[in-house]
């Protein structure tokens, strides 16, 4: 797993954020094309259950926000959610793209890219979903290049009782007393909040205890000047062209 690899080294691995939704619909296969193409090491979705059973590539438990459908995922089926036009409120170029099923993606993904997926909720994650997604992974033989990732913490430790050997993380919006601690409750191998909470001293800590460092969203060069040179593992970025281009530039990039 690259970000195991890359753990503690200075090294910064750039994640493409729903793909690369500054550039494409998010969460679409477009999308995560888009992001392989601007340079992205990892590339990032959210998965929710629909009602009957498949994992669904989307960040909102509604689909309005990105579709021209209604409802939540929860409530509609496969062939419901398969209708819906993905692309066009984005922009109409991209109209008639649709949401993908995680199996979808995870094809796609297995002989181009390692994934990093986040299991969302509505508002907590569907029954039964860390277990669907386990069994995915085995699947395709992927276990050892994702890493799956929730703000929902329970659900970050189901995953690792499930398949130890997968790699986990804990998201957080805030402060904790105790980020390290938190990720232990959780079985997690990685600490992963927004790049507004973290702090040299933290990431110290973090790595000192054998963890993984990560953070969310940095679009711009006066985050990355903030953020980069405090030596997190992995960024993630809606533009991962921009985050591409800084890392490289000063010697923080996985190849250079």
């Amino acid at each position: 797993m690259l970000e195991r690899e890359v753990q503690n080294t200075g090294k910064v691995l750039v994640l493409g954020h729903r793909g690369a939704m500054g550039h494409a619909p998010e969460n679409t296969l477009v999308s995560f094309a888009k992001g392989l193409e601007l340079g992205a090491d990892m590339l990032e979705l959210d998965i929710h259950m629909s009602r009957d059973g498949e994992l669904i590539v989307m960040h909102d438990g509604e689909v309005a926000r990105t579709t021209d459908g209604k409802g939540h995922v929860k409530d509609l089926t496969l062939a419901e959610i398969k209708k819906l036009d993905a692309g066009s409120k984005f922009d109409a170029r991209f109209r008639d793209e649709r949401v993908p099923r995680l199996v979808e993606v995870v094809e796609w993904a297995k002989t181009r890219i390692p994934l990093v997926i986040e299991i969302k909720g509505d508002p907590i994650p569907a029954a039964g979903i860390e277990e669907k997604l386990i069994e995915m992974l085995r699947e395709f033989g992927t276990v050892d290049d994702t890493l799956v990732i929730s703000f929902h913490h329970p659900s970050v430790k189901r995953v690792k009782e499930l398949e130890p050997r997968v790699m986990t993380g804990i998201l957080f919006t805030g402060m904790l007393v105790d980020p390290v601690a938190a990720a232990r409750a959780a079985f997690a191998d990685s600490v992963r909040p927004s790049y507004a909470y973290w702090t040299p001293e933290l990431v110290a800590q973090v790595h000192a205890a054998g963890l993984g460092a990560s953070s969310w969203i940095v679009n711009h060069e006066a985050e990355m000047d903030y953020v980069v040179p405090m030596g997190l593992d992995s960024i993630g970025s809606n533009f991962p062209e921009r985050l591409r281009a800084y890392v490289d530039r000063v010697g923080r990039g996985r190849r250079t």
